[in-house]
């Protein structure tokens, strides 16, 4: 009896599995479709293809032109342009607003090292048209010093930071003057989960209208941090409103605004 339970077992549609040469019961395709769902590139190159991946959504949710194709890349296709560890100096790239041509955005993205003031100095070098840019979003795999952060104020144009890392890291300075801003994690868009209401951005002429039909003030409205991870996926200064669609299953949707603080 024994020996019959180990050459074949039913199951529910009552045929039997049977034992082959190897004793495994025929588990080989089972195996083949498990090992599909196996990365067998590197991490970094995945990383990378998200993080890029990302900064591309977020652009052209911000109203930056960026071709789909760049978008709905694959990951075989990208390491197949990039390779298994990528170049940062090919994974650069800048994209122009569609509604304000003269909005242009440059994205660089660093080495493994800490971000030191050399290295700013470096990424000065790199920018020949600094003064046909109005924005600049540097991606980051590791901490960067105080006094590098320091250096990025000489710049004239709004500079935005981000991290490619796997976990959110907050606001610290720690003992020996490395700073870990407040990030977005780029690994994975945060508009694009479940539990996230819709947001929308409104126009200065949609604020105003907006304030002047409910007849209140911009500081009476409900506050969002400019810090908040949603303000910074968007790019949002101080004063923006942005339109926030919650969907109830139950309930149905209801809508708030909300003003950058």
């Amino acid at each position: 009896m024994e020996q019959n339970l180990l050459m074949e077992r039913p199951n529910e549609g009552g045929r039997g599995h049977q034992e082959n040469e190897n004793g495994n019961f025929g588990m080989e395709s089972l195996g083949r479709c498990l090992s599909s769902f196996v990365d067998e590139g590197s991490t970094e190159s995945h990383r990378f293809y998200l993080s890029r991946r990302t900064v591309l959504e977020m652009l052209k949710d911000r109203g930056y032109s960026v071709p789909s194709s760049e978008i709905d890349i694959s990951l075989q296709d990208f390491r197949g342009v990039y390779g298994q560890n990528p170049d940062i100096e090919l994974l650069k790239f800048s994209a122009t607003h569609i509604s304000d041509p003269s909005k242009r955005m440059l994205v660089i993205f660093c080495g493994s090292g800490v971000v030191k003031v050399g290295m700013i100095r470096l990424i000065t070098f790199q920018i020949t048209d600094r003064d046909s840019l109005t924005g600049l979003i540097l991606v980051l795999q590791n901490n960067i010093t105080s006094q590098a952060m320091k250096a990025l104020d000489l710049f004239k144009f709004k500079i935005e930071i981000f991290q490619s890392r796997s976990s959110l890291i907050m606001l610290l300075v720690l003992d020996d003057g490395l700073v870990c801003p407040q990030i977005t994690d780029l690994l994975v868009n945060i508009t694009k989960h479940i539990l996230k209401p819709k947001h929308q951005v409104l126009s200065e002429q949609a604020k105003q209208r907006l304030l002047k039909n409910y007849s209140i003030e911009e500081k009476q409205l409900p506050r969002i941090l400019k810090k908040d991870a949603i303000s910074r996926y968007y790019g949002l200064e101080r004063g923006q409103v942005v339109k926030v669609t919650y969907d109830g299953d139950i309930t149905g949707s209801h809508v708030t605004y909300r003003c950058v603080w």
